[in-house]
């Protein structure tokens, strides 16, 4: 199984995404990549170009990894949900549910050391629980054997711009910082990574 393989399933829209957009924002990085990012779901200038992370908040993004020595280029950036709701609105459960198995298989090809989930949507359904991000930023879990780091989504960060020491972004730089560390630590994955996914498949 490869990247292009899942991709090709993913164009398939199935009838619990109908209200989606037909536009599929599948993830972009590379397929060995130390370090995964994923959000809830695209938005609108992600759904009109195909990207995940490209309007404001994927510039914001982009200036938050390069402020600790990473390249976006070195980074694979995808969303839970693959297509747009309508309105920006949150996946529903069921539309969660449709879509994690295409992330899941994403995760096995990829074996990342590391994943920040960004804002509620992912945090809560990687982690089961019902914990919002303000509680959750910055700490470390462990996940199928990968470590585990809920984040503000940078949408979050660009309403809330202060930078005040304890703020949002503050607090956002202090993560970062402490994930950027950890992957210098890290050896690399030596062996597959194997997922069990009953307790996600049953979670709605």
């Amino acid at each position: 199984m490869t990247l292009a393989d899942i991709e090709r399933r993913a164009a398939h829209k199935p009838d619990t995404l109908r209200d989606l957009s037909d536009a599929l924002v599948f993830g972009e990085g590379p397929e060995n990549a130390r370090l995964m990012l994923i959000g809830e779901a695209p938005g609108e200038e992600e759904d009109l170009s195909g990207r995940p992370f490209v309007g404001r908040a994927g510039q914001l993004l982009d200036r938050i990894l390069a402020s600790v020595g990473m390249d976006r280029g070195d980074v694979y950036i995808t969303n839970l949900v693959k297509r747009r709701p309508p309105g920006n609105r949150n996946p529903r459960p069921e539309e969660i549910e449709a879509s994690a198995p295409l992330l899941l298989d994403q995760i096995r090809v990829i074996g990342p050391q590391v994943i920040g989930t960004l804002g509620n949507v992912p945090t809560q359904w990687f982690l089961d629980t019902k914990d919002g991000i303000t509680k959750l930023h910055g700490t470390w879990h462990t996940w199928h054997g990968i470590r585990l780091m809920p984040l503000y989504h940078p949408a979050y960060l660009l309403r809330n711009p202060s930078r005040e020491r304890g703020g949002p972004k503050w607090r956002m730089w202090q993560a970062m910082q402490e994930l950027a560390a950890l992957l210098e630590e890290l050896p690399e994955r030596r062996e597959p990574l194997a997922i069990d996914t009953a307790r996600q498949q049953g979670l709605f």
